[in-house]
């Protein structure tokens, strides 16, 4: 397999591949674009927000493959050729990882574990009112393979959980209630205190965690975004925790990362800042199904986890 392969970001440390590639493919040719720049001949991309205009100065480029499943940082570059095929990863724990996440985050502010933590640090033994799961509801925005993993697993222990899509899922899980498209967007959020965003980031969904959806929750409810920090407008978000809209809000995607040291969601005890750690793939899987798709492209057979460019995803 005669391939020259970049690894490239302009967030992260790609040489973390290393040595998985060296152990289950020893024969490729690899660069960190940190290092030796782009070798024109290159004809794959492995990357996570390559440094801007990459694509471009590639006249060989065959495939890019993203580190995860998300492939908005690759479409967004302009000098990617509209012919070039885009990969994200499918990852089979992906979702587990998700899943745990995202129940801790819902569960946290649901029981009052912030108002217990601050009470255990001055000795105090206190209770705070305690709301069945039943009757916290739970609404998900966005309900792919992670989303619906999420559902399956809040409904399982007992949250009131429902669903939206920007079109219909009719085969969701028994007990989740759908919605679907911008005409039932409304009625979905007024039910749901807590929102998690799983979203897809396209054209479409930049910036809809806005001031306008915000209205629309129930007051004092919880947003949780681990889909992309692009989703959410700060100030919108900062505006609705002041007027006591929103209660709380677990974030864990930005549209700068790292977040800047001065930021303001750093210091507000509103908000819970974690580092894009929701889940993660492993060096194993990423390698493994850039491996794969080289051996497919190279046979002249479909490729795993192809994008839809119209679609974004």
């Amino acid at each position: 397999m005669s391939r020259k392969i970049i690894l490239a970001s302009a967030q992260i440390d790609m040489s973390y591949l290393l040595p998985t590639f060296a152990k289950l493919a020893p024969e490729l040719d690899i660069h960190l674009h940190a290092e030796s720049g782009a070798p024109e001949d290159a004809d794959t991309v492995l990357c996570w927000h390559a440094p801007a205009g990459l694509f471009g100065t590639l006249p060989r480029l065959r495939l890019v493959q993203s580190i995860a499943a998300g492939v908005d940082h690759i479409l967004a570059d302009p000098s990617l050729p509209p012919d070039v095929p885009i990969c994200r990863v499918i990852d089979p724990d992906m979702a587990s990882g998700m899943v745990a996440y995202v129940v801790w985050a819902v569960a946290y502010r649901h029981r009052n574990f912030d108002q217990y933590l601050a009470r255990s640090a001055q000795g105090l033994w206190q209770e705070s009112p305690i709301v069945p799961t039943r009757l916290h509801r739970v609404g998900i925005a966005g309900l792919g393979v992670l989303g619906t993993a999420v559902a399956k697993a809040l409904k399982t222990i007992g949250y009131d959980v429902a669903g939206w899509s920007r079109s219909p899922k009719p085969d969701l899980p028994d007990g989740i209630q759908g919605f679907h498209g911008a005409d039932q967007l409304g009625e979905f959020l007024a039910r749901t205190d807590s929102l998690v965003c799983l979203l897809p980031l396209t054209d479409d969904t930049k910036g809809f965690l806005n001031a306008r959806l915000f209205a629309r929750l129930p007051a004092g409810a919880h947003l949780i975004n681990v889909g992309r920090g692009a989703h959410l407008i700060e100030e919108d978000l900062l505006a609705a925790l002041d007027r006591g809209q929103l209660g709380a809000a677990t974030l864990d995607a930005f549209t700068q990362e790292p977040l800047p040291e001065g930021h303001p969601f750093w210091r507000d005890p509103r908000i819970i800042v974690t580092p894009h750690i929701a889940t993660r793939t492993g060096p194993t899987v990423v390698v493994t199904q850039l491996l794969a798709n080289l051996a497919r492209q190279d046979a002249g057979t479909p490729l795993f986890g192809a994008i839809d460019r119209q679609r974004g995803y």
